[in-house]
C-alpha cells in the first residue's frame, strides 16, 4: 500500500513537472517576445528629445486606457474573489476576448495571478491580448511601470490557454499555467529560483497549500525560463552586481539598518498607495486626467532635480544617472521619492504594467543615499536597496533572497544584502500596518456625522 502511494505521488509529480516544463517553454517565449518589443520601443523613444520624454509616457497610458476601457467592456472593481473565465466553443466567442468581468481592475496584472492561485487553469487567458497591447503602450512609451508582472501575467495566460484549448493537455492546465508564470519571470531575470519563488509567494497570498506537485511545476518552470535566458543570451532587466565587499563591520551594520528601513518603508508605502489607486472607482477619464497631470508634473520635476532621462521608463535610466553622476544624498532621496510618486500617478491614470522594476529602482536610489555616509560602495548600497525594495514594497522576501544569491558578488556583499532584505521586510510590514490603521481611522472619522446645531 505504501509503495503504491509513493508510486502514485511520483507519477503526479512527474506529470506536473512535465506540464511546468511545457508551459514554461511556451509561456516564457511569449513573455520574452513581448518584453523584447517593449525594450526596442523604449530604446527608440529614449533617443528622442526632452519634450518627447515628457509627453510619451502620458501618450502611452492614454492608449492603454483606450484599449482597456474602449475595446474592453465591463465595470472594473478590484477584488480577489475566485472566478472562472468562460468560453463557448474552442476559442470562445469574440466578446470573451475583450469583455472584462465586473470584478477586476483591468489594469491590475498581479491581481489576476493572485486571484487564480490554486485554480490557475481558470486564469482569464482570453483577455491577455488586450492586456498585452496595453502593456506595450504603457511600458514601451516610458511610463514608470515595469515588465515583471506583465511577464508573469502573459506566462500564466499562455499556459492556461494551452490547457484549455488542447483536449490532450486539459488535465495539465494548472501546471502549464504555473510553469508559464515561473518561467517568464526567470527568463527576464536570468535567475531560475526568482521565478519559482515569485509564483510561490503570490500563491501564499491566497494561502494555497504547497504540495509536491506545485513545487515540481514551479521549479521546472523556473529552470526552463533560466534556460531560455541563457540560450538566447537575454539582457532584459539590468541588475546591479556588487563588486567590492564592505570594509568595516560596524559601518556595514549601520548601512544595512538604514537602507533596509528607508527602502522598505518607502516602497511599502508606495505599494499601499498603488493598491488604493487601483481600487478607485472613478470614471476612467477622470482618473486619466488627474493621474496624467501628475505624471507630467513629476516628470518635469525629476528632470530639474536629475535629468529628463531619469524620469523616463521603469527606472533603469535613473539608476544609470545615480551611477554616473556625483550628486548629494538629498538629490538621490528626492529622485527616489519622486519616482515612487510617478509610479503611483501612472497607476492612478490607468497604466498597465508592473511595479517590480520600479521598486528595484526606488530601492537602489534609496540605498545609495547612505553609501557615502557609511563608506559603503555605491554598487553594494544600490544592490542592497534594490533587494530591500522587493522585500519591503512587493512583500516578496524569498524572491529578494533568490535574486541576491543569483546576482552574485563577494560573500560579504551578499550577506549585507541578505541582512538588508530581513530589515526591509520587517520595516515594510510595520509601515504597511501603520498606513492601513491610519487609513481606517480616517475613514471612520469621515463617516461620523457632525452633531446638529440647535
Amino acid at each position: 500500500m505504501l509503495n503504491n502511494k509513493r508510486q502514485s505521488l511520483f507519477v503526479k509529480v512527474s506529470l506536473w513537472a512535465i506540464g511546468g516544463l511545457l508551459g514554461g517553454l511556451i509561456g516564457s517565449m511569449a513573455a520574452v517576445l513581448l518584453t523584447e518589443a517593449i525594450k526596442q520601443t523604449l530604446n527608440i523613444a529614449s533617443r528622442l528629445g526632452t519634450v518627447w520624454l515628457l509627453l510619451l509616457p502620458l501618450v502611452g497610458v492614454t492608449l492603454a486606457v483606450l484599449v482597456l476601457f474602449g475595446l474592453g467592456k465591463g465595470q472594473p472593481v478590484q477584488t480577489l474573489a475566485p472566478r472562472e473565465a468562460t468560453a463557448s466553443g474552442r476559442w470562445g466567442s469574440l466578446m470573451n476576448w475583450y469583455s472584462f468581468p465586473h470584478d477586476i481592475a483591468r489594469a491590475d496584472l498581479t491581481g489576476d495571478v493572485v486571484n487564480a492561485s490554486g485554480v490557475e487553469e481558470r486564469f482569464p487567458w482570453n483577455l491577455a491580448p488586450l492586456r498585452a497591447l496595453a502593456i506595450l503602450s504603457t511600458v514601451g512609451l516610458g511610463a514608470s511601470m515595469g515588465t515583471e508582472s506583465p511577464a508573469a501575467h502573459i506566462g500564466v495566460a499562455t499556459g492556461a490557454w494551452l490547457g484549455n484549448t488542447n483536449p490532450a493537455l486539459l488535465q495539465l492546465g494548472r501546471p502549464l499555467a504555473i510553469g508559464g508564470g515561473a518561467a517568464s519571470v526567470s527568463a527576464l531575470m536570468g535567475i531560475p529560483l526568482v521565478g519559482s519563488f515569485f509564483m510561490f509567494e503570490l500563491s501564499e497570498r491566497r494561502q494555497v497549500p504547497l504540495t509536491p506537485e506545485r513545487v515540481a511545476a514551479m521549479l521546472a518552470g523556473g529552470l526552463v525560463g533560466w534556460g531560455i535566458n541563457v540560450a538566447f543570451k537575454l539582457q532584459l532587466i539590468r541588475l546591479v552586481v556588487p563588486k567590492v565587499p564592505p570594509a568595516d563591520l560596524w559601518d556595514t551594520v549601520g548601512a544595512t539598518l538604514f537602507i533596509g528601513v528607508i527602502a522598505g518603508t518607502i516602497t511599502a508605502l508606495t505599494g499601499e498607495a498603488i493598491y488604493w489607486a487601483r481600487g478607485l472607482r472613478n470614471r476612467p477619464a477622470i482618473r486619466l486626467l488627474i493621474g496624467g497631470l501628475g505624471m507630467l508634473f513629476l516628470a518635469i520635476v525629476i528632470g530639474q532635480v536629475a535629468t529628463p532621462a531619469a524620469a523616463f521608463g521603469p527606472g533603469g535610466s535613473a539608476i544609470v544617472w545615480a551611477q554616473n553622476i556625483e550628486t548629494t544624498p538629498y538629490h538621490l532621496l528626492a529622485v527616489a521619492l519622486l519616482r515612487a510618486a510617478s509610479t503611483i500617478a501612472a497607476v492612478l491614470a490607468g497604466g498597465c504594467g508592473g511595479v517590480f522594476v520600479p521598486f528595484l529602482a526606488i530601492g537602489d536610489l534609496s540605498g545609495r543615499v547612505f553609501a557615502t555616509t557609511f563608506g559603503v560602495p555605491g554598487d553594494l548600497a544600490g544592490a542592497a536597496g534594490a533587494a530591500a525594495g522587493i522585500a519591503g514594497g512587493y512583500r516578496l522576501p524569498l524572491t529578494a533572497v533568490a535574486m541576491v544569491l543569483g546576482v552574485g558578488g563577494p560573500e560579504a556583499a551578499k550577506l549585507t544584502c541578505l541582512a538588508t532584505v530581513v530589515v526591509a521586510a520587517l520595516s515594510g510590514l510595520v509601515a504597511a500596518r501603520l498606513a492601513n490603521q491610519l487609513s481606517s481611522s480616517l475613514r471612520k472619522m469621515s463617516c461620523q456625522k457632525p452633531p446638529s446645531e440647535n
